[in-house]
């Protein structure tokens, strides 16, 4: 049965080729929702704002920001947006919305503007340009925060029932995007949207998707255990829902990518806050918590996902083919804030989570193939990789597809910079 586009799918559509019809409906919209009569309504287009809008407007002589967040086919979907109040009753630092709408297809959040930049704006410049001093700071503010999201996830840690934990939104952020709404089965969604039966194309290789899901990736000669094929059929079955209450559940916010936090400068120490809480939840599966944060976060860049052509120009990458394998040769690699801010993550929030579920017995044993799954469907399904498909070129498109294997696949023998994370927050291991 053919679902009939919400409000908000219309709005997103209708600004990719008429942003003023767009800001006209934006502006009805937010009339009829919340009474009030929107004058210069802005749609800004921002290249973080992967599945969202948001943008500017004026009413009754003040300012105020917008955002909401829309997935294609979300009006079959199951689970509830916008629980800010989660958040904040349980001590998390988060922007409160002044209006909001969690009416299904209008789900938007009205904000008073705000000067503050978002850390995601923070971190690109000191990609761009490393500055020691501002990357303490804002690697100081990270781990802050980190000490605050810590204290909430053990003292909210709880068993869940898989009822609970199928009924959260954040599913809608991996195995959702994996299956079909109707069959429930994989391939749908937006893998078959994005790469079944779509060619692939890099500086070196063109290939159809058959012969591309197929190959091992060799990623400056180091070889990975599984395809790309594989590792989509993989979390098609550890990601579902039935099968995350297994380590319990915690209050999150699910989607905490630093365009969703404020950076606060303030005498000492720079503030970080939460907004746009679109997959909040109480009982949001443990391992998959700051998942979404850790690899949009860290692994994302610098450049190559939310920057492709900055990447192209900073970056080189070459594919060769070598019967079942693909080489890849690439002078990608984490830039030092983006290094600074895994060490933060190991050491000040996964490795004390991990030794916690641990502690109470609440840890299973493939927890490192469940933080792969999603590492991997966190890049491969936010965007289409594919080059010429959206805004990736070869060169990007194949550092994106390098980078989902490097996060999503244990390598053949050796260590890289994901295992050296993995091993650093596994309880089972002494901390060096």
């Amino acid at each position: 049965m053919t679902q009939t586009p919400s409000r908000t799918a219309q709005i997103r559509a209708l600004a990719q080729h008429d942003v003023a019809e767009a800001q006209s409906a934006l502006a009805a919209l937010l009339g009829d929702l919340f009474a009030m009569s929107p004058r210069n309504v802005r749609i800004n287009f921002d290249k973080y704002s992967l599945n969202s809008l948001n943008g500017f407007f004026e009413d009754d002589g003040k300012a105020y920001f917008f955002k909401f967040h829309q997935e294609e086919r979300e009006e079959a979907m199951t689970g509830e947006y916008y629980r800010a109040e989660i958040l904040s009753r349980a001590g998390l630092p988060v922007d409160q919305p002044i209006h909001m709408s969690a009416q299904p297809g209008e789900q938007i959040l009205v904000y008073r503007r705000r000067t503050d930049p978002r850390f995601s704006d923070v971190l690109f410049a000191l990609d761009a340009q490393d500055d020691a001093g501002k990357r303490q700071e804002a690697v100081l503010a990270e781990r802050d925060l980190s000490a605050r999201l810590l204290k909430v996830y053990l003292e909210t840690l709880h068993p869940v029932t898989v009822a609970e934990v199928s009924a959260e939104p954040i599913h809608r952020l991996f195995h959702e995007r994996l299956i079909d709404a109707n069959t429930r089965l994989s391939p749908g969604g937006r893998l078959a949207d994005f790469y079944v039966g779509k060619p692939f194309v890099f500086p070196g290789a063109e290939l159809d998707w058959d012969r591309f899901s197929r190959l091992k990736f060799v990623i400056n000669g180091q070889q990975y255990t599984h395809s790309v094929g594989e590792l989509f059929d993989a979390a098609a079955v550890r990601l579902r829902p039935d099968r995350l209450a297994d380590a319990g559940g915690v209050v999150a916010h699910g989607d905490a990518h630093n365009a969703n936090v404020w950076y606060t400068a303030k005498a000492g120490r720079a503030e970080l806050s939460f907004f746009d809480p679109a997959f909040a939840g109480s009982h949001i599966p443990t391992l998959l918590a700051e998942v979404k944060a850790t690899f949009h976060n860290i692994f994302a860049h610098p450049f190559w996902l939310y920057d492709p052509a900055t990447a192209t120009e900073a970056f080189r990458a070459q594919a060769r083919l070598d019967g079942n394998l693909l080489h890849v040769d690439t002078d990608w690699d984490l830039s030092p804030v983006r290094r600074d801010l895994l060490e933060v993550k190991a050491t000040a929030l996964w490795r004390p989570l991990l030794l916690e579920l641990k502690r109470r017995g609440m840890l299973p044993a493939d927890w490192r193939a469940v933080l792969r799954a999603g590492l991997f469907l966190s890049p491969t399904l936010v965007m289409n990789l594919r080059a010429g498909a959206r805004s990736h070129t070869r060169v990007s498109s194949l550092i994106a597809f390098s980078v989902a294997v490097m996060v999503g696949s244990e390598p053949v023998a050796g260590a890289d910079r994901v295992t050296g994370f993995l091993d650093r927050i596994d309880p089972e291991k002494r901390e060096n």
